[in-house]
């Protein structure tokens, strides 16, 4: 069984399946089509299947082309799961959000998991990229599986390998980012390694599938407790009438031991604010309270109560409140240049602001209409930036620095900005630090 899906793997004669048509399954389905491979791609919304089966793309950094060229080489999009049984590999990349507790959210991958375990058939391998805790792919997805009476190992064969997309980093791709693959047994293994070596330019083997888990939470931790780090000193470097970024800059330009990391209004997007935490919940099974980054996590958690802060002091000596001014926030991506909107710090600060009474509004050349989002909800379209916008506001939040904003007639027309992103190195006197 294992020589046999090997084979048609290294041929490209295997069928892929990608679950989850995102910001990690759409790049990767785009990969293996480039390449040669057969792709079903599976998702639960019809609205996004509907888009691909008319050659359309909904992520801004994918542009359409390339998936009416997907199409064209035979990538079929669909939102039935029974179609799972043609593919010879079933990639899951689905979300693993936190719910209200804060505690790891895997009914996206279990739920996936149910819908494709009454088709899965001897031959096949399931690989899990979505971040998730060490243990995952052992306790939950291996006894679904093996209910259908298929042994892992033998009949069947089950990886984890973590995505490791950067949406808009033009610097590396799916190709290029080296990937992580554990199996559960070394048979799974070789499989795994199968799946991803005629696709991925460096395929890196780890000894089981919780090291592959464990792999990613400690990459996407050790950016958040870093960051949390930067976060805190940039407060200390305030009181002290320090440039945070000056400090960063100079610091940076030791050639070895030091690494810079970049303050902010707190942490954004499908990975850095949530992973701690799927590592810090698990940890507690095995008697272990993970004390640091539990405290990282506190401190960019505060970090939009702290840009509030900075944002009342400023209005305060101009002599007017929050109730009631007129706030612009500019950017509400989680990060520059891109329309991801995941865990965006953007969207809190606003929701703090709009709670204390001020008429909040937003420009962003790369979210023109405030999404339906699952926590969040604003009735509100991105304004044009203007010189009559800008001087109409009381307050301009620079909370994500897209590159498409005009700095110079922000400054120019503004008549207060709040800098939460260190754009502005010079400070004027209507420029505050946040």
């Amino acid at each position: 069984m294992k020589s046999g899906l090997i084979e048609k793997l290294k041929s490209k004669k295997a069928a892929i399946g990608i679950v989850g048509l995102g910001y990690v399954g759409l790049p990767l389905m785009l990969r293996y089509i480039e390449v040669g491979y057969r792709v079903i791609g599976f998702d639960i919304d019809q609205s996004k299947v509907d888009l691909l089966v008319q050659g359309k793309s909904y992520i801004e950094h994918i542009p359409a082309d390339r998936i009416g060229r997907a199409r064209q080489r035979g990538f079929e999009p669909t939102t039935d799961f029974s179609r799972a049984a043609e593919a010879d590999a079933l990639i899951l990349c689905v979300p693993t959000p936190l719910n209200r507790y804060r505690e790891p959210d895997l009914s996206f991958v279990l739920d996936t998991t149910d819908s494709l375990v009454p088709h899965l058939r001897p031959g096949q391998v399931v690989s899990l990229e979505s971040t998730t805790y060490p243990g995952t792919t052992d306790e939950e997805l291996l006894p679904r599986i093996e209910s259908r009476g298929l042994k892992v190992g033998r009949d069947a064969f089950l990886v984890f390998s973590p995505e490791r997309e950067d949406p808009g980093n033009p610097d590396f791709t799916t190709r290029t980012i080296p990937k992580v693959c554990g199996g559960h047994t070394a048979d799974c293994l070789e499989v795994g390694l199968a799946l991803y070596g005629q696709v991925i330019d460096r395929v890196v083997p780890v000894s089981s599938t919780r090291a592959a888990e464990l792999t990613k939470l400690l990459e996407n931790i050790h950016r958040a407790v870093n960051i949390g780090l930067v976060n805190e000193m940039k407060i200390v470097a305030d009181r002290m009438g320090i440039d945070i970024h000056e400090v960063i800059r100079a610091a940076a330009t030791k050639p070895f031991g030091f690494v810079p990391y970049y303050p902010g209004p707190g942490l954004g997007g499908h990975c850095i604010p949530i992973d701690p935490f799927y590592l810090t919940w698990k940890a507690r099974e095995y008697g272990v309270h993970t004390r640091f980054i539990e405290l990282a996590g506190e401190v960019n958690s505060s970090m939009p109560d702290y840009v509030v802060s900075k944002i009342s002091a400023a209005l305060n000596l101009a002599r007017k409140s929050i109730n009631g001014s007129r706030i612009l926030v500019l950017g509400i991506a989680y990060k520059k240049n891109v329309d991801d909107m995941r865990e965006s710090p953007s969207v809190i600060l606003m929701e703090k602001l709009r709670d204390l009474g001020a008429q909040v509004a937003y420009s962003d050349p790369h979210v023109p209409v405030f999404p339906n989002m699952r926590e969040h909800s604003f009735d509100l379209s991105s304004i044009p930036l203007t010189r009559e916008n800008l001087s109409a506001h009381d307050c301009i939040v620079l909370a994500t620095d897209h590159d498409r904003f005009d700095y110079d007639l922000i400054r120019a027309h503004a008549a207060l900005i709040v800098d939460s992103r260190g754009r502005y190195p010079a400070v004027a006197n209507h420029i505050v630090k946040a």
